[in-house]
């Protein structure tokens, strides 16, 4: 079976969750005494116990306030996620993941066991056991392809444990709690659909670490990061279209809108740097492409900073990734005047062949159209290129301030050497350049440069979960098919019938298989005198358990039994309900209010290409009953032609 990463090797990353839910138990435990201390002060009208009081409530205040900028650093502790290559990227922001308490399953899936299977529970403490291991490892993922695995082997398997255990009706009195991502608040449902919604969440957290640690001076490294930062905007993004009413606010909607967001600009800044990486950038076209490319990101940083600072998502993101944000939109839009200037200052005029096209590409470059000469002109003469270069390079250089200004605002991010470097560096770099092309005797005013339009040439894919690439075998297979063993069907206690073969054989018609259902019941026949049904399941012959078995193998049975006759065990399901696992409804558990239901997700249709239908049930898949039900030498009366006699 599948590991966690070790949880006694204590990682930096452990150290952080272990930190982060301790400080949110002192949280817990001074909201209490606030809370204590509140209703005392309001109760008496003792003048000294109220200043005593008072006094109290401004010290668990004034923890608080500690407590929650403490929480507020260690959610932005990204250098632990970060790379350490020599080279120098820009920060990305990872998520920390969601913490979960332990689950105790054995008593409760026993009892459902007993009750509903009608088995014995306690020949199932393997299974549980193993089922309990798997949720004990997924809590502790390693960062890697085999952590984001045992994430997705978890959420198949809870399929089937949804199908087995969770009927529609009734609740298993179990509880899952989670701790919210970036607040560490506690919430609990007994809705298993949080159980799944929470390991989709960190799947997605998981892939923004995997991404954030990618050395990004490489270009194998910036695909990885791309690819990685596309699939956890795939793993929210699917979590906010399937799930509603989640407890906990890291999975409401507007959050979920946010990290979506969020994800795509890191991306976005990833494309930038793989310009970087792979343009020879001496050339025009390719620096008026940077120059758009950063544009770009810094349009995406801007709508993720507005994101940001609405209402509801404001006073629950921490305040360093709110500033990061707003630092890298600035820095980007400082990046893309810098291009267009260097592109206008450090490149020759364009020969004859070249000046239509670099007139084409300056034609949709800006906003809107700088002032002064038409473009051909302003393209072939140099002392007009250096005049537009240098208003965009007072305009960079008013950005670059800007940028250094609101990450000297943030205590966390003034600590982020990197960042700090990043900036300085740009702001530097853009100064002496200006200095360069300034020369003393310009009398002229550097006019207003106009923005750049954004363009990128690598639009980010939002890249949905792809749950078939981990193949699942239903842990609790021995109860029989799902078509009919599953916790939404209901069926009366198995019945033993003793049959004897009559001269025209048991009397009754057999389709399918797993389990073999008997489609007809001859009157008058050994069948119809023993008491079998129509619609009944064949589940044991002579004490062998058929439930998986197919046709043919019932039928040799049957066959092979003499004169004593044969001991054969049916079940009658409940109601009329055709026992088809695609008729899940989605399972909505009322657990009082704000429960998280899955609606769309129980209907999903993945391919969890079936090795044997028997092992490996796909989701709502509906069950094929098999045809194939003529068997030959038995007397045959009138019967369908997919049924058989016997």
């Amino acid at each position: 079976s599948q590991q966690g990463c070790d949880p006694f090797a204590q990682t930096q990353r452990s150290k952080l969750q272990h930190r982060r839910a301790r400080i949110n138990q002192q949280i817990n435990k001074e909201m209490r005494m606030r809370a204590g201390a509140e209703n005392l002060f309001r109760a008496t009208s003792n003048h000294k116990v109220k200043e005593t009081v008072a006094l109290e409530l401004s010290y668990v205040n004034s923890n608080l306030q500690l407590l929650k900028e403490e929480l507020e650093e260690l959610n932005s502790s990204m250098d632990v996620y970060q790379n350490d290559s020599e080279s120098i990227s820009v920060p990305m922001i990872p998520l920390g993941l969601k913490e979960t308490k332990e689950l105790d399953l054995l008593v409760p899936l026993k009892d459902f066991i007993n009750e509903h299977y009608g088995e014995e529970g306690v020949l199932f403490e393997k299974e549980i056991k193993e089922f309990m291991e798997l949720r004990q490892a997924m809590r502790t993922p390693s960062r890697n392809e085999a952590g984001l695995e045992l994430l997705m082997e978890y959420y198949n398997q809870l399929y089937f444990l949804d199908s087995r255990f969770f009927p529609p009706t009734k609740t298993l009195g179990i509880f899952f709690h989670w701790y919210d991502s970036l607040t560490g608040v506690p919430s609990h449902q007994r809705a298993l659909a949080f159980e799944k919604g929470s390991v989709l969440f960190n799947l997605g957290a998981l892939h923004t670490q995997i991404g954030a640690r990618q050395d990004r001076a490489s270009l194998p490294g910036l695909n990885q990061a791309i690819d990685a930062f596309q699939k956890a905007a795939g793993a929210f993004n699917y979590l906010k279209e399937n799930f509603s009413n989640a407890p906990s606010l890291d999975m409401s909607a507007a959050s979920l809108t946010m990290l979506v967001r969020l994800m795509v600009a890191q991306v976005q800044e990833c494309v930038f740097e793989k310009m970087t990486l792979l343009r020879a950038q001496n050339d025009f076209l390719a620096r008026l492409q940077l120059a758009q490319e950063a544009a770009r990101v810094e349009d995406v940083y801007s709508l993720v900073h507005q994101t940001m600072s609405q209402p509801h998502v404001k006073d629950y993101v921490p305040f360093s990734w709110t500033t990061m944000v707003h630092v890298k939109s600035e820095h980007f839009k400082a990046l893309s005047h810098y291009f267009a200037a260097i592109a206008l200052c450090d490149c020759p005029a364009p020969s004859d062949a070249e000046l239509l096209e670099q007139e084409k590409a300056f034609l949709q470059f800006h906003v809107t159209m700088p002032e002064g000469p038409s473009l051909r002109v302003l393209l072939q003469d140099p002392e007009e290129r250096r005049k537009l270069g240098k208003a965009h390079l007072k305009k960079a250089i008013m950005k670059h301030e800007e940028a250094m200004r609101i990450h000297g605002l943030c205590k966390i991010l003034r600590k982020m050497d990197i960042l700090q470097e990043v900036l300085s560096f740009a702001h530097k770099r853009s100064l002496s350049k200006y200095s360069e092309i300034d020369h003393e005797e310009d009398f002229f005013e550097t006019g207003e440069a106009p923005d750049i339009h954004p363009k990128t040439h690598q639009k980010p894919e939002i890249k949905s979960p792809n749950f078939s690439q981990v193949k699942v075998t239903d842990l609790f297979h021995r109860l029989g098919p799902l078509s009919v063993f599953s916790a939404k069907n209901k069926w009366y206690p198995a019945r033993r019938v003793h049959l004897m073969r009559g001269e025209n054989g048991f009397g009754f018609t057999l389709r399918g298989d797993s389990p073999v259902l008997i489609a007809g019941v001859i009157p008058g026949g050994c069948a119809a005198e023993a008491g079998l049904k129509e619609g009944d399941y064949i589940i044991s012959v002579n004490g062998k358990d058929c439930k998986w078995s197919k046709h043919a193998e019932v039928v040799q049975l049957l066959k092979s039994t003499g004169k004593e006759g044969v001991d054969i065990g049916v079940i009658t399901l409940q109601g009329s309900e055709c026992p088809k696992a695609a008729d899940r409804k989605a399972a909505v558990m009322s657990s009082g209010s704000g429960v998280l239901k899955s609606n769309k997700e129980n209907s999903r249709k993945s391919l969890m290409n079936s090795k044997s239908a028997s092992t490996l049930l796909v989701w709502s898949k509906k069950s094929k009953r098999s045809k194939k039900s003529t068997y030959s030498g038995v007397p045959f009366t009138a019967v369908g032609d997919n049924e058989a006699m016997y």
